[in-house]
C-alpha cells in the first residue's frame, strides 16, 4: 500500500466521508442489530455533527488518491477526547493502517482519551487494546458502560488513557503536507 495520509476533513471531503459512513454503519450493524432506513441509508447524526460541531473533528484517511477510512473525535474542548467513530475499509486493514491512523489522531489531540468498542467485535477488541498498549504501554484502563438509550445492547467496553504533547510513543501519520 502506498503512503497513508491523514487530514482534517472539510466540507469538500464530506461526500466521500458520507460514502465511507455507509460502509462503517453496515459493519457496525452486525454488532448493534441496526437495519438501514427505508432509503438504504443508516443513521448519520454523528456524521453531520462531526462537520458542524466545534467540539468535534472529522479526519479522512487516504492512500494515494484513494479514501480508505475516517475517524471522528469529540470532546476537543471537554475534559477528555473521545474516538467517536473509527473506520478503515477492509482492503486496507491488517497492514498497520488503522494503528498509524489512530496514533496520528491521538498525537494531534494530547490529553485524556476514551475509546469505546463492543466485546462482540473481536477485531475491535484486539485492535483498541493494542492501540492503547502501543501508545501508553500498560498505562490504560478498561471498563464496561451501558449504552445510553439502548438497554437492548450489551455494555460497551471503554478504554481510557492519557497522552502528553510530544509523547515519544505516538507516531503521527503523514499529513500530506
Amino acid at each position: 500500500m502506498s503512503d497513508i495520509f491523514l487530514h482534517l476533513a472539510d466540507l469538500a471531503d464530506k461526500p466521500t466521508v458520507e460514502r465511507l459512513w455507509l460502509m462503517f454503519r453496515h459493519d457496525m450493524s452486525e454488532f448493534e442489530g441496526d437495519l438501514p432506513n427505508p432509503d438504504g441509508s443508516f443513521r448519520d447524526e454523528w456524521l453531520h455533527m462531526a462537520f458542524s460541531d466545534p467540539d468535534r473533528a472529522p479526519y479522512l484517511l487516504t492512500s494515494g488518491d484513494r479514501p480508505i477510512g475516517f475517524a471522528f473525535v469529540r470532546g476537543l474542548i471537554g475534559p477528555a477526547r473521545v474516538m467517536n467513530s473509527f473506520f478503515v475499509v477492509r482492503g486496507a486493514r491488517r497492514a498497520g493502517t488503522g494503528m498509524r491512523a489512530a496514533q496520528g489522531i491521538v498525537a494531534r489531540h494530547p490529553g485524556p482519551w476514551e475509546i469505546a468498542f463492543q466485546d462482540a467485535n473481536p477485531g475491535a477488541v484486539k485492535f483498541w487494546r493494542r492501540v492503547a498498549t502501543e501508545i501508553t504501554g500498560d498505562a490504560w484502563t478498561e471498563e464496561r458502560r451501558p449504552v445510553p438509550s439502548r438497554p437492548d445492547l450489551a455494555a460497551d467496553v471503554w478504554i481510557s488513557f492519557s497522552t502528553t504533547a510530544g509523547s515519544g510513543s505516538v507516531r503521527p501519520v503523514d499529513d500530506g503536507a
